[in-house]
């Protein structure tokens, strides 16, 4: 073979520790190596596929798109041969000597010596082409892009450690033949009926045909023998597909290690003709917060592939959905922008919503356990959902998860319905309070009624549920209502006041005023409450001001925030109060009022404008 133009380049570092990785954590699964292959020789198939609708003379005289498998028992190799989209030199190097995906290196960084863990992990990154060095010591790659010149041909070779060869061959058929050198104790994948179970494991539903070798030893001639159906999956009838083909369709999409939390295969005929195959993932993706993630669905039309990640299809807050949709309504030539503005994919878009929806609701019925670790992967991408989808959000909403005052621990188990199931009786409103932490949240003492009343309260402490609440105002015809908020219907739950409690009130009218005058504008109003049994003071925000959290949240996005207006509440039965009301030194007097103030402020806001001051005042008062 002819080698010009030959290079030896480093891998990409990510690369170098990824294989590393990859080679000892996986090795327990070694075989998904001819799935990853197999996989991106049928993306190679269906990119041609696309290509040529425009561009027919890129099949070469050679329409017949398949992938072969041969194996070389004496020499320790197994080729993997496609006659796909091919790769030129520049994309041999984007795609074999770079990772390019985003977060790649916090995700490497984030792994450590657990290799059960690690094993999981490298599953949610989906390694592809550098499976192959879990069983091979040396990789050699021999590629043509569809449409090149025979001399065109790139070689690419490596041990998998730190570099590769480049270098250009010629090659006479377009497409991709990767050969693997097996490593010592390798041998049971040079076995042919070892090579065909796992293909019929792993292939089976690939719509490229999958062909295998077999030599006659007698007369020295070999043919190739198809072993998968390849028929598209999603074309067969639901009632032929087995579970375990859904799971392993799922894998060859997703490239993911882990079976499906669920799935639900669809096909829609009438107004519009299309079918959808649609998973819910065990395990969020390790780069699901960034934001050019790659998400969506895989397009397809008339059963011709058009795209990988039409995120058209699938609103922002069901990223995670993976899946395909197979369409009879869109013209072969689509291009993402026409997506876009398409009243087909509108309609598409809000039909596949409504069915992933479904599936969730379903699996929320059918297996509590299995939703509960989709809600601990999935749930806070899930609360994006209320504010982007107002024609769902009911459905949503139901099946939201939360932490409350009557449930055990900070894990969110307990759904709205569960919630109004134990509403007390003349109970109007469902109950929440938004914290910094779940501890912030069940210690707060605005609660203290609530605990008295035994009503259950939502312990609300992500970051988005702020946000997500100023979008969720009712469920079921009941509306929420923040505690830390001035409203009416809190007034109604303090007990009916005693004759006797009039009275002390009256008697501390000055007191109010006192307080009133020496606080000035920087409370909107001062007033006694009946809400509190152990705390002597809080402040709350009147029903249209700004919440502390959102106050927050405008703040960590560097937008300018209006100051919060605080009402300071004051608990007219406690100890404290009742001291300092008789305190008569204007100046002791001041100091008391103002370290209940902060004190008020510290539990709503986490923080005070000025901590030492808070401490000296509080020193000062102890030892006085």
């Amino acid at each position: 073979m002819t080698m010009k133009g030959q290079e030896t380049r480093g891998f990409q570092s990510e690369v170098k520790q990824l294989l590393h990785l990859m080679i000892h954590s996986l090795y327990s699964n070694k075989e998904i190596f001819l799935r990853e292959l197999i996989s991106n020789a049928s993306d190679a198939a269906d990119k041609l596929r696309f290509r040529a609708l425009s561009t027919p003379d890129l099949y070469e005289g050679d329409g017949e798109l398949r992938v072969r498998i041969s194996v070389d028992k004496e020499n320790r190799t197994l080729t993997l041969s496609d006659n796909g989209i091919g790769m030129r030199r520049d994309e041999v190097i984007e795609n074999l000597g770079t990772i390019a995906k985003s977060g790649t290196k916090a995700f490497l960084e984030s792994m450590g010596s657990d290799q059960a863990k690690d094993s999981q992990l490298i599953g949610q990154f989906g390694v592809g082409f550098y499976s192959a060095f879990i069983v091979a010591d040396k990789v050699t790659v021999r590629t043509r892009a569809a449409g090149a010149k025979a001399e065109e041909g790139v070689f690419w070779e490596s041990a998998g450690e730190g570099e590769y060869t480049l270098a250009d061959i010629d090659k006479a058929d377009r497409g991709t033949d990767i050969t693997l050198h097996f490593r010592e104790g390798e041998d049971d994948f040079l076995d042919a009926w070892r090579v065909r179970s796992v293909i019929s494991k792993y292939s089976d539903h690939i719509a490229l045909p999958v062909e295998i070798e077999t030599k006659d030893e007698e007369n020295g001639t070999s043919s190739w023998e198809k072993i998968n159906k390849a028929q598209a999956l999603w074309t067969r009838n639901r009632a032929e597909i087995s579970d375990d083909e859904y799971k392993e369709f799922y894998k060859h999409i997703a490239h993911d290690f882990s079976d499906p939390a669920a799935w639900s295969h669809n096909r829609v005929e009438g107004k519009q003709e299309y079918t959808s195959l649609l998973y819910i993932p065990q395990r969020a993706p390790f780069d699901m917060w960034n934001r050019d993630s790659k998400h969506g669905l895989k397009l397809y039309v008339q059963r011709v592939f058009i795209m990988d990640d039409a995120e058209q299809f699938m609103p922002n807050y069901l990223r995670f959905v993976r899946g395909l949709i197979d369409s009879n309504d869109l013209p072969l030539n689509v291009s993402r922008e026409i997506l876009q503005d398409s009243r087909v994919t509108q309609s598409l878009r809000a039909a596949l919503t409504k069915r992933s929806l479904q599936m969730l609701e379903k699996l929320a019925k059918d297996d509590a356990e299995k939703y509960q670790q989709f809600w601990k992967e999935f749930g806070l991408v899930l609360k994006e959902g209320p504010a982007e989808d107002h024609a769902n959000q009911q459905t949503i909403a139901r099946l939201l998860r939360f932490a409350t005052t009557q449930s055990e621990g900070a894990e969110q188990t307990i759904s709205l319905d569960d919630y109004l199931s134990r509403m007390v009786e003349g109970q109007e409103k469902i109950y929440y309070i938004t914290a910094d932490s779940y501890a912030a949240a069940k210690s707060s003492p605005h609660l203290e009624l609530f605990r008295k009343k035994g009503i259950e309260v939502l312990l609300l402490s992500d970051r988005i549920d702020e946000w997500m609440m100023s979008y969720l105002t009712e469920f079921e015809g009941k509306t929420f209502q923040s505690v830390s908020k001035a409203d009416e219907s809190l007034s109604k739950l303090a007990d009916e006041e005693t004759e006797e409690q009039k009275e002390a009130e009256k008697a501390l009218e000055p007191f109010v005023e006192r307080v009133k005058t020496l606080l000035g504008e920087r409370v909107k109003e001062v007033r006694l409450t009946h809400r509190l049994t152990d705390t002597p003071a809080i402040v709350t925000t009147d029903a249209n001001e700004m919440t502390t959290q959102m106050a927050k949240l405008f703040a960590a996005a560097g937008q300018d925030v209006p100051e919060v207006k605080y009402i300071f509440e004051i608990n007219p039965d406690h100890t404290l109060v009742k001291r300092v009301a008789d305190t008569q030194d204007e100046t002791r007097f001041a100091e008391w009022v103002e370290l209940l103030l902060d004190q008020a402020l510290l539990a709503e806001r986490g923080t005070l404008d000025d901590p030492n001051q808070f401490i000296r005042r509080m020193n000062q008062l102890l030892t006085a």
